[in-house]
């Protein structure tokens, strides 16, 4: 048994362990030589210069950069200094003062009720849906599946960096309560069709009020819906509901075109039995004022002349009583063989005709 070596007598492995230990303290022996060399102890003007180096780096380790895209924040001992725009600047080193720099510019987004991801084998994006997040209440007590993004950029640096712990956390935890609030206030046919700008803008304006509660130091830019169904489990049944509020629309529609055609026509009728009515009212009421009139003029007139108005109305009578029928005349007083007829009727007829026959050989 070897004396020196504490593993006893090892043929395989005795000679590379010797080995091994003699260049380990061959590499300390050299690091303690040039360690020597450096701080001599016969001269300790070298010390100080080398302390000096030490010191002038340290010192100009306290210049910084801020990016335009950033904006910088100086904290000493881990408390707020003050706020650096983008250029060269300089503060205490490190660990009195640190200069933090985060992106002002950058467009963050949080993704609520679903999760996009790249594939392994391909550029494309796959989406995972998270149902305990999409799935929420509506105002009509109807359910829909909803996923939506959160656009957000830092406003204020310091705001940012100490009054909120973990922003993307707190940002999704009030966007996804503020939205279950609204969706809860909302009938499912909004959500689905035209009211998603609306709900969108309160959503976003909800959220900035939050977050400027907590002086959170953070802008909403905008906030996206996604997607706004019916679960899969009913969203047959939902199609068949709309389907049939369609055909509705379309009955409802076309009954409010029969009803625009036929008011109106009717309304037509009535306005010109209306005017019908209204000029035959005229033509009684200014024929009876005309009969009257006359009568009037006939009684003053019989009033004048009584003998004269008397004769004459009884001229008109047989005027009007005779002028219609057929009339023979027979004088009792002819004598000899002369027959007292006079055909009244049809020598009328002939005068009627010949005029008629006048009248058209003078066109």
């Amino acid at each position: 048994m070897n004396a020196n070596s504490p593993w006893g007598n090892n043929s395989k492995g005795n000679g590379s362990n010797s080995n091994n230990d003699s260049y380990s303290d061959d590499y300390f022996n050299s690091i303690q030589k040039k360690l020597k060399d450096m701080f001599p102890k016969n001269n300790p003007f070298n010390l100080y210069i080398v302390l000096i180096i030490l010191l002038a780096l340290w010192t100009l380790s306290g210049f910084y950069r801020v990016g335009t895209d950033e904006q910088g924040v100086v904290t000493r001992f881990g408390e707020y200094v003050r706020t650096t725009e983008p250029g060269l600047h300089y503060h205490i080193p490190y660990p009195i003062e640190y200069a933090l720099k985060p992106k002002v510019t950058k467009v963050n987004r949080i993704e609520v009720g679903f999760r996009n991801s790249q594939s392994q084998f391909s550029n494309s994006q796959q989406t995972r849906q998270i149902p305990e997040e999409a799935l929420m209440l509506t105002g009509d007590e109807n359910i829909v599946d909803l996923n939506f993004t959160i656009f957000w950029i830092i406003n204020d640096a310091k705001d940012y960096l100490f009054n909120v712990r973990n922003p993307e956390i707190t940002i999704k935890s009030i966007g996804e309560s503020v939205m279950r609030e609204k969706i809860g206030q909302t009938p499912i046919d909004p959500i689905l069709s035209e009211g998603k700008s609306i709900i969108e803008e309160d959503v976003k304006n909800k959220v900035q009020d939050v977050l400027d509660y907590y002086s959170a130091g953070i802008l909403v830019t905008q906030v996206q819906l996604q997607k706004a169904d019916p679960p899969e489990l009913v969203i047959e049944s939902y199609r068949d509901v709309q389907r049939a509020k369609t055909d509705e629309q379309r009955l409802r529609n076309e009954a409010e075109t029969y009803r625009n055609d036929i008011i109106p026509r009717a309304r037509g009728e009535a306005e010109r039995t209306i005017q019908e009515a209204e000029a035959y009212k005229k033509e009684v009421v200014a024929k009876a004022e005309g009969e009257a009139q006359r009568f009037i003029s006939v009684y003053n007139s019989y009033k004048e002349s009584k003998e004269v108005t008397r004769e004459r109305i009884y001229l008109e009578t047989l005027e009007k009583t005779l002028g219609k029928i057929d009339k023979v005349i027979v004088d009792n007083k002819a004598g000899g063989g002369v027959v007292p007829y006079l055909p009244l009727p049809e020598l009328k007829k002939k005068s009627l005709k010949s005029s008629q026959t006048n009248e058209v050989s003078n066109d």
